[in-house]
């Protein structure tokens, strides 16, 4: 008989200690909820919130990508439209004209070269003669 008292009352003090947390922890509401769901709640957020941040960099990184692609296409197009070498234009003359000639155009700027005009020819024709 002296083991089955030692049982509830080691059962009893466990069942105080529990309940006293649960009284810390929860207060009023400690019946509706229990730390084990919270904290299963609290994983269950921070795996949504790692799945949409990882949906975000992947979406970043394919916008970036057909971004880099499409400016590759463009690229290609100008050359293939591009007939001729891009017209000279003539060299400053004067004390700045070593700064502006060895400036050279930043790589990334969008412009096209320009063609240069090409003279239109126009059919001579013999002059009548008079007789």
């Amino acid at each position: 008989m002296a083991r089955d008292y030692d049982s509830q009352l080691l059962e009893s003090v466990t069942v105080r200690r529990r309940r006293m947390g649960d009284a810390l922890l929860f207060g009023a509401q400690r019946a509706r909820r229990t730390a084990d769901e919270r904290l299963g709640k609290l994983f269950a957020g921070i795996a949504i919130a790692a799945v949409l941040c990882a949906g975000c960099v992947g979406w970043s990184f394919i916008q970036h990508t057909l971004a880099k692609q499409k400016a590759e296409q463009q690229r290609q197009q100008s050359r293939v439209e591009q007939v001729g070498p891009p017209a000279k234009s003539p060299q400053p003359t004067g004390p700045s004209a070593t700064t502006h000639a060895s400036a050279a155009p930043h790589p990334s700027s969008s412009r096209k070269p320009q063609k240069s005009p090409q003279p239109t020819r126009t059919p001579k024709t013999p002059k009548p003669t008079q007789s």
